[in-house]
């Protein structure tokens, strides 16, 4: 198994923009929930039965194929920095890195799939992909959850389906999410329509971290709320239906934008790369917001193409927990602004100024809608 340092020193594919067209669809996540038959809740579970069901979950999900030279960590051997890190990475949620004893995270190699033994259920699986791929993400974690109910009994009753924790969680156990990239939605002022639309659909709308998180850098993620009576194909191609609703949405308003007021574009992508390129401090939100309109504006053919990539990249490399395992050390917020802007400076060092006159920005037009539809 990996170290937890060799694990950071490989981004995951679906961090450094993997995927074609990616331009709206940052992510596609599916997890799974399942609990062990006859075996009291993780929080209502003595800390020798969490112990005991660990011992008895652990070797199945490491024995697994996909986890080959993946890293597997018991919680309570990893630091609160490193647990953060984990979080901060979406392999972990922020409940999971508040257990210890009893607890374990398992990353494969590409971090690809990643599982929680003893978080709020037994065993928490998801699957993570860059771009729309839900169906994709869904054919990975759901091999695994075969792969393990040969060795392990799961709770399952015929009427409810999989047993969860959560009443929420009940029959299929699934929670299909997409990270969206909306600058277009919400600088037209046109987000607060198509969430609630998104709200009348039964889908749940939440921030970069999940529930109960606001959005930064105009990122949005949108998942399934009802998990029973309904297969999991059919959850995955409501939502996939909803997103290209919502990707679509955001082309129009992108163009619209542009048509109506493009030296208002020109001016917030503008100003975006001159404080990235040249701050000495800057906090968390801002570079978040700072980055979401540079990386509009490579979308736009503003800049090379692998901006989009860079500014990806970023968005991870420059939250708190990842900053201070940069440095080495725990950091102060005003060091950590320091850092970040520092940071953000060398990545972007030899990034070009944008090329924005209005006649290269109506020949390039078609070419950069093109490259948004999500394939």
């Amino acid at each position: 198994m990996m170290r937890f340092s060799t694990l950071m020193k490989h981004p995951a594919d679906w961090m450094t923009g993997g995927a074609e067209g990616n331009g709206v669809v940052l992510t596609s996540r599916v997890r799974l929930a399942r609990n062990l038959h006859r075996e009291p809740f993780p929080g209502w579970a003595t800390k020798e039965r969490r112990v005991a069901v660990l011992e008895r979950v652990k070797p199945e999900v490491e024995a697994l194929p996909e986890m080959k030279d993946g890293f597997s960590q018991e919680l309570d051997g990893l630091t609160s920095l490193q647990k953060q890190v984990l979080v901060e990475r979406h392999l972990i949620s922020r409940e999971q890195a508040a257990r210890g004893e009893g607890s374990a995270a398992i990353v494969s190699r590409k971090q690809a799939l990643s599982l929680m033994i003893n978080e709020e259920d037994h065993l928490r699986m998801q699957a993570i992909r860059p771009g729309l791929a839900l169906s994709e993400a869904y054919e990975l974690v759901s091999s695994i959850d075969s792969q393990l109910e040969v060795n392990l009994e799961f709770a399952f009753d015929h009427e409810l389906g999989y047993i969860s924790a959560c009443p929420t969680n009940l029959g299929t156990g699934i929670r299909a999410s997409a990270m969206l990239h909306l600058p277009g939605l919400v600088l037209s002022d046109h987000i607060g329509q198509a969430l609630q639309a998104i709200g009348k659909l039964g889908l749940a709308v939440r921030g970069f971290f999940g529930e109960g998180t606001e959005s930064l850098g105009n990122l949005f993620q949108i998942s399934n709320q009802s998990t029973l009576g309904e297969s999991e194909e059919t959850i995955i191609r409501r939502l996939e239906r909803v997103i290209e609703d919502v990707v679509s949405r955001e082309r129009n308003a992108r163009l619209k934008l542009f048509q109506d007021d493009p030296d208002m574009i020109f001016d917030r992508v503008g100003r975006a790369y001159g404080t990235l390129r040249h701050a000495h401090v800057i906090a968390s939100k801002e570079a978040l917001n700072l980055l979401s309109l540079l990386r509009l504006g490579a979308e736009l053919k503003f800049f090379p193409e692998d901006t989009v990539q860079a500014c990806d990249s970023l968005l991870m490399e420059i939250q708190p927990a990842h900053l201070q395992l940069h440095a080495g050390k725990k950091l102060t917020p005003e060091q950590r602004d320091a850092i970040r802007a520092e940071i953000i400076r060398t990545r972007l060092q030899s990034l070009h100024p944008p090329v924005m006159n209005e006649k290269q920005a109506e020949q390039d037009w078609e070419d950069p809608l093109d490259t948004i539809v999500e394939k």
